[in-house]
């Protein structure tokens, strides 16, 4: 199947570049998450069935897409989608989300009932966000300690500077490693793809900005240490599907569960066996039969 990268103008002067699958009359949106771009739902979108029309765009500041305003919410990246789908005349799809841009997709369901569907998070931020925390001596986190400002995520030796320091040398023997300790834990890619989805990390232009708005991301009724929840997780009306691989090592089952029990009952949770934080790459056909089976029933 032919996938083709276009760019669109939106009216906040950014422009979203997409990956675009031709297809039937059934519509899939996928959302990328933090560190990579429509580049890594490829896999997927190749194998799909042919009566799946497929849309994964860029969000601002990855891939292709521009970043001329920095972003400070989740809720930012979602107001772009809603900007992107309406100049496309979309409605009526199925949304997924992968890690962070499973946070994009909960904020853009909750906000817009008549665009979605049906809704799928892979492996995704949960509804309280994503904490950073502050490091003792040895380099590990202090419980209840949070990074709050995006100069104090920006300094952070752990999480934060190896990946800006990596970027800015475009050192990609460090972003493998970076990726292999955390999310190609149990396959990776073939060495030519993994090259390609390296070349397409280095396009991220706003690594802090994002680690902040994710550590602020609250739609729970509780408070996360930085926000008060605004409770939004409790408008989205769309049928769930909650995806967790049981050796993720950078999402918590926790936010899974929070998720799936935010949403309430309109949400299902299911495990995906022997998957990591990348499904796509650890196990494709069982995450592709289980997102298939959601679509269908």
């Amino acid at each position: 199947m032919d996938i083709t990268l276009k760019k669109l103008n939106l009216d906040n002067g950014e422009e979203m570049a997409y990956r675009e699958r031709e297809g039937g009359e059934k519509l899939l949106v996928l959302v990328h998450g933090n560190m990579t771009s429509s580049k890594h739902w490829d896999l997927l979108m190749e194998s799909l069935p042919e009566k799946y029309k497929v849309y994964a765009p860029d969000l601002r500041g990855f891939g292709a897409s521009s970043y001329k305003n920095e972003i400070n919410s989740l809720h930012d990246f979602a107001k772009d989608l809603k900007n992107f789908f309406d100049k496309l005349n979309l409605k009526d799809f199925v949304l997924m989300g992968w890690s962070t841009g499973g946070g994009v997709a909960l904020d853009f369901a909750a906000d817009n009932h008549e665009y979605v569907k049906k809704l799928i998070l892979m492996e995704s931020v949960g509804t309280k966000g994503y904490p950073i925390f502050k490091k003792d001596e040895n380099g590990k986190p202090i419980p209840g300690e949070l990074l709050s400002t995006k100069e104090e995520i920006a300094n952070d030796p752990i999480q934060v500077l190896p990946v800006l320091n990596a970027y800015e040398n475009k050192d990609k023997d460090t972003m493998k490693m970076i990726w292999n300790n955390t999310i190609y834990t149990d396959n990776q890619p073939e060495p030519e793809k993994y090259d390609e989805y390296l070349e397409d990390m280095f396009t991220q232009r706003n690594l802090v900005d994002v680690d902040y708005a994710l550590a602020h991301f609250n739609i729970s009724n509780e408070h996360n240490g930085l926000e008060k929840g605004n409770k939004k997780a409790e408008k989205i009306k769309a049928p769930t599907l909650v995806l967790y691989g049981e050796n993720d090592k950078v999402v918590t089952e926790q936010m899974a569960k929070d998720i799936n029990n935010d949403i309430g009952d309109n949400a299902t949770l299911k495990y995906l066996k022997n998957c990591g934080h990348s499904p796509l790459i650890d196990d494709l056909e069982q995450l592709k039969t289980m997102v298939i089976n959601f679509i269908e029933e």
